[in-house]
């Protein structure tokens, strides 16, 4: 069984919908879940927030966060998290924002992933993985794994 089926099987014994708030991977998380036949009775939508102003109008993310922090942070991880959960009828939100490369800085290097998880009715969690410079596509592909080792954690407690 693959992660995305798990996600689906657990989700549904549960009766949990789930949202994604991604960047970096472009809807990458959300096209796992839904590679799997069944997925619309638990997947119910994803925001594709590249740009900071589509972090903004989509998702609600604040301007001053963005300033403060930048948009690979974790404060931002967590306002897009919270937003999908606030605008989507799912009870389970994960958020990825990060620098697949190439490039970064010396303050944000390549593979800086910055993870929000929020769960209805619990504070939302937030956690940065330092994938390091493996490359856009594998930077991409580790933060889609990570993303759903989150929500199979999640859906596990």
């Amino acid at each position: 069984m693959t992660r995305a089926e798990s996600i689906l099987s657990l989700a549904r014994r549960k009766g949990v919908m789930i949202a994604t708030a991604e960047s970096c991977t472009g809807g990458m998380v959300a096209a796992a879940l839904t590679d799997v036949a069944g997925s619309s009775d638990i997947f119910d939508c994803g925001f594709v927030t590249y740009s900071n102003a589509a972090k903004v109008s989509m998702l609600g993310v604040s301007d001053r966060t963005l300033e403060a922090h930048g948009a690979v942070s974790e404060p931002v991880a967590r306002e897009m998290a919270d937003g999908a959960l606030e605008r989507s009828r799912a009870a389970l939100a994960v958020s990825v924002t990060g620098i697949a490369g190439p490039g970064g800085s010396e303050f944000k290097p390549e593979g800086r992933v910055c993870f929000g998880l929020a769960v209805r009715g619990r504070p939302t969690t937030v956690e940065t993985v330092e994938f390091g410079a493996l490359g856009r596509g594998a930077v991409r592909g580790a933060s889609v794994d990570h993303a759903l080792d989150l929500l199979i954690r999640s859906l596990s407690d």
